[in-house]
């Protein structure tokens, strides 16, 4: 049985006069990397880290250890564990709205945390007529919000009959592309054709997450289990890349719509036996 969500935190989502008392809640469960320790080989034996001081290499424990803020060169100031926790628990119940925009108008780069948020007690009605009044006219909240510390830009956007909020990143921390020095190379109009055609062979009319699975991790998962039996595993071979070859781009655009293709064939040939045993049936029927 699925363990029910923990709400992290209760809020008030502001707008004009009205206030909305909302609980917070992750949207999204972390999926556990698969982790690996370091031993010592001829043994097996698990090892430690250990802090070593710069000053005279002596080995510091951790009952010892206080945080610092490099203030200048070699030079540092130090916080206690309390002063630590009064500077990051820093955290505003509050999510002040100060707009509203089209959800598109706010590019994907800047996401950087999914919520759910639920009515708490008194505010189902006020939270109801803002996910409607949200959906109809198409718009997503824009606010602000303290959280540990750290300031965020959100957005909170409807989602079935709930909403949803979006921690953003500000401008400053998201990195230019012009700092890539990209220069668009010319393509031809028969490229663009088959670029065009590859992709409307590959189009899907919505994104559904269901269709992906993590395969990478049930591989190493199914290597991990056979070397537990004993058994000697290899890795496959990742494909070769490109480097800097030049590849003839028209060739391998046919052959991905082809590939697409026959794809398509083999399928619809799957389906054919399933209609076999009525056709069968119809003979004998016919015959007797």
């Amino acid at each position: 049985m699925a363990t029910p969500p923990r709400s992290i935190a209760s809020l008030t989502i502001s707008f004009g006069l009205v206030a909305i008392p909302v609980k917070l809640y992750s949207a999204t469960v972390s999926s556990e990397r698969l982790s690996f320790n370091l031993l010592r080989q001829k043994d097996g034996s698990r090892v430690k880290q250990q802090y070593i001081a710069v000053n005279d290499g002596q080995v510091v424990e951790r009952s010892e250890m206080v945080k610092g803020y490099e203030f200048a060169k070699g030079q540092y100031v130090m916080f206690s564990p309390e002063e630590l926790k009064t500077l990051e628990d820093a955290t505003s119940h509050a999510i002040d709205i100060g707009q509203f925009v089209p959800l598109e108008s706010v590019d994907p780069v800047y996401f950087d945390g999914t919520y759910y948020l639920a009515p708490d007690k008194g505010g189902a009605k006020p939270y109801t007529l803002l996910a409607t009044a949200l959906r109809k006219a198409r718009q997503c909240a824009v606010g602000r919000w303290i959280s540990r510390g750290k300031e965020h830009i959100v957005v909170i956007r409807p989602i079935g009959e709930g909403l949803a909020m979006h921690q953003l990143h500000f401008q400053a921390e998201v990195r230019s592309l012009k700092d890539l020095g990209i220069e668009p190379a010319p393509v031809s109009e028969p490229e663009l054709k088959l670029a065009q055609q590859l992709i409307e062979h590959l189009a899907a009319k919505r994104f559904d997450a269901g269709e992906y699975t993590d395969e990478h991790k049930m591989r190493v998962e199914a290597a991990i289990q056979r070397k537990i039996e004993g058994q000697e595993i290899s890795l496959a071979e990742a494909p070769a890349a490109g480097g800097g070859n030049v590849i003839d781009l028209m060739a391998a655009l046919k052959a991905s719509i082809d590939a697409r293709g026959s794809k398509t064939v083999e399928l619809k040939e799957r389906k054919a036996p399933k209609r076999a045993p009525a056709q069968a049936a119809s003979r004998k029927s016919a015959r007797r």
